[in-house]
């Protein structure tokens, strides 16, 4: 049973059925049901249901059924990291590390949070009136998280909206649903009401679909491709809905002439191979000075080749495989029809042995990559860094906006000001200086241009999920108010 609607798992009506793999091995982990807009209506009518009892609840009550959750999560940490290793391919190292521990401790941050919905004290901002401002939820939120952080990416659409006082319907990607059950199913334990959290696990196209135009979802929160997030766009625009997109990257890495070569290595390597590349803030094109080009390069391939392709229940293991054997194959696609045009120094190809038997692609480093070519303008999605040369500030700075997209980026330098200046004016929601990729649950997370729009995790996120009402009162006790004579002339 693949769903959890109103409390508890149940089967899908739809009758369809698909198989969770594990890309390491290509084998069968599970087989779920599929959501079809049957299940869908149930899960919105359910998290309807609870809207009333839950949006009434008080910020301490919130608070304590978030923090219990945090415990329950905490205590099913290894039995998440398992899950997450083999649905997604994940190295465990990683799951237990970095995926789980960073969800534990965002959900403690929401229930910390959730206490902390101020609106603006009430103030006399007209001579007869005295105003204050109500934060208030919004109701059904319909979230679709992604596949390559099934539960972070989980985490930070449901933690801030339940924390605000709505109730979730989460669509998580069919092929790595298994996380997000267990999520929703730490919130009944802690203590939330039935109809709080439901999970429905279906596909984008039948149950996704549904879910963005249902008329009784008031909100849809979406992360995955800018391609599909424009027809979420559209869907959600039908019915009015607000819509909040985490969309794709292509993170400038920006090494400057007085940068530490050593630290700007390591940290190309860590940031462009991370969840094997499979995420939108890795570092993907490198944007080196050139007195230091050559020596980056060579640097970063010794590294790279020393990266431990691995089994991903083996805490040696750095690198995992790509999610699906499609993906596999765009990613090998865009580095073949690279070679037509660049330099692969690196990589560049699937490992033979036990290893082909799953979704694998070596470390690969891309040299002198022409500015406008598809390795450049394009989402690559897989373990694959691009690196080209400047010669000025100005050219890397424009170098690193030659995107469409602005989620994050990097600058290393020395230079208080050269690093001031970079932040500034590269276009991205976050700007690293001297390291790329680390995230805290106390500071947003969100792009700009076409990365989307709206911010995951921190009291930023409240500003998502939450609308503000404008209470005004009237302070004279005049049947008939001064401006009432302005504008009017009345009897008495």
């Amino acid at each position: 049973m693949h769903q959890y609607i109103d409390g508890a798992r149940r089967a899908a009506t739809s009758g369809e059925s698909f198989d969770v793999l594990d890309p390491s091995t290509d084998e069968t982990l599970e087989t779920l049901t599929l959501a079809g807009p049957a299940d869908v209506d149930a899960a919105v009518a359910s998290a309807k249901a609870a809207f009333g009892e839950w949006s009434r609840a008080t910020p301490a009550e919130r608070a304590a059924v978030l923090t219990r959750a945090a415990a329950v999560l905490d205590e099913r940490a290894e039995e998440l990291a398992q899950l997450e290793s083999r649905q997604a391919g994940k190295p465990i190292r990683l799951a237990r590390e970095f995926d789980v521990p960073g969800t534990v401790d965002n959900t403690a941050f929401f229930g910390a949070a959730a206490r902390r919905l101020d609106g603006m004290a009430s103030g006399e901002y007209s001579a007869d009136h005295t105003s204050s401002i109500r934060r208030e939820p919004l109701g059904v939120v319909g979230s679709i998280a992604p596949w390559n952080y099934p539960l972070q990416m989980a985490a930070w659409k449901v933690l801030p909206a339940v924390a605000a006082g709505n109730t979730i319907v989460l669509k998580p990607a069919e092929i790595t649903p298994l996380t997000a059950l267990v999520f929703a199913e730490a919130f009944t334990a802690a203590g939330a009401p039935p109809g709080v959290f439901n999970v429905v696990t279906g596909t984008g196209a039948v149950a996704g679909q549904h879910l963005v135009g249902h008329p009784d979802v008031v909100m849809t929160s979406f992360t995955g491709s800018t391609a599909v997030g424009r027809q979420v766009m559209a869907t959600a625009a039908l019915t009015g809905k607000r819509v909040h997109l985490e969309l794709g990257g292509k993170a400038p890495f920006v090494v400057f002439d007085d940068a530490d070569l050593e630290a700007a290595v390591h940290g190309a390597v860590a940031a462009s191979l991370i969840n094997t590349g499979q995420d939108c803030t890795a570092a993907t094109r490198a944007i080196v000075h050139r007195s230091l080009y050559d020596a980056f390069v060579r640097g970063v391939a010794d590294l790279m080749a020393a990266v431990r392709m691995g089994p991903t229940p083996d805490p040696a293991t750095d690198l995992g495989p790509l999610s699906s054997r499609r993906h596999l194959e765009k990613v090998a696609g865009m580095v073949e029809r690279a070679r037509g045009y660049a330099r692969v120094v690196t990589g560049g190809a699937a490992p033979t042995g036990d290893l082909a038997r799953g979704c694998y692609y070596a470390p690969t480093l891309v040299a002198d990559v022409p500015i406008g070519s598809e390795l450049w303008t394009d989402e690559v999605f897989g373990p694959v860094l691009a690196v080209v040369p400047f010669d000025t500030d100005d050219e890397a700075i424009a170098l690193a906006n030659d995107t469409a997209y602005g989620l994050a980026a990097s600058a290393w330098t020395r230079d208080t000001y050269r690093a001031g200046r970079a932040a500034r004016e590269i276009a991205a929601g976050c700007v690293w200086v001297n390291d790329h990729i680390p995230i805290i649950s106390e500071m947003p997370h969100g792009g700009y241009k076409h990365s989307g729009f709206g911010k995951d995790m921190s009291a930023y996120s409240f500003e998502e999920y939450t609308q503000v009402k404008h209470v005004m009162h009237d302070l004279t006790g005049q049947a008939h108010k001064p401006w009432h004579r302005t504008i009017f002339t009345l009897p008495g």
